[in-house]
């Protein structure tokens, strides 16, 4: 770069120093440039006009060369770093959505499985309900069949019972009517007595 500058201020010292070797001794008042009327302007501007192109050449040159490679590569470079910072953005936007779908995947798979455990629970609690009733109901069951035994047994020992007092009290009633009675007959009646009303 350094020398870029250093061409740059020789090719603009060039022309004055053509100027000052191809002036001649008449002195020119103002800038020699405008003075027309001058003998040696034709030379003069034939002079700026060649080294004018020299310079030209040599700045399109240093350019061609030097200058615009130098911002050819850091145009490169700069493209090729945007181009690397979108592949890794990209690399990482889809390492982000793995990510998510594999978390969206496990929290499916953990409610899956959640709700299996409560429906499994379910299962447990009613089928632990359902034998836990049917031992309640058993054993209710067997209660009252004893009940009912029971009630049965006193009814029975009632009805012998009453089955004795009612032949006793008719056995009497006929002996103090009669004067005798028939055991065997009285109980007979008796029997048919209550087996007529249904308590035998």
């Amino acid at each position: 770069m350094r020398r870029v500058m250093m061409l740059a201020a020789l090719a603009a010292t060039l022309p004055t120093i053509a100027m000052a070797a191809g002036s001649s001794a008449v002195p020119v008042e103002g800038m020699p440039q405008l003075a027309f009327g001058h003998p040696t302007q034709g030379r003069l501007l034939i002079g700026q006009v060649v080294w004018q192109l020299l310079i030209f050449i040599a700045l399109v040159y240093l350019m061609a060369k030097v200058a615009l490679p130098r911002v050819g590569a850091v145009i490169e470079e700069r493209h090729n770093r945007i181009a690397a910072d979108l592949e890794a953005a990209q690399a990482a936007k889809a390492e982000a959505d793995a990510a998510m779908a594999a978390h969206r995947a496990s929290t499916e798979a953990a409610r899956a499985e959640a709700r299996s455990a409560v429906a499994g629970a379910v299962q447990a609690a009613q089928a632990d309900a359902d034998a836990k009733s049917a031992a309640v109901n058993a054993r209710l069951n067997a209660q009252i069949a004893e009940a009912e035994a029971r009630i049965d047994a006193a009814r029975s020992s009632a009805m012998g019972a009453l089955r004795g007092v009612a032949t006793d009290a008719a056995e009497a009633l006929v002996t103090r009517l009669v004067g005798r009675a028939d055991r065997a007959a009285i109980e007979a009646a008796v029997g048919r007595e209550l087996a007529a009303r249904g308590r035998a």
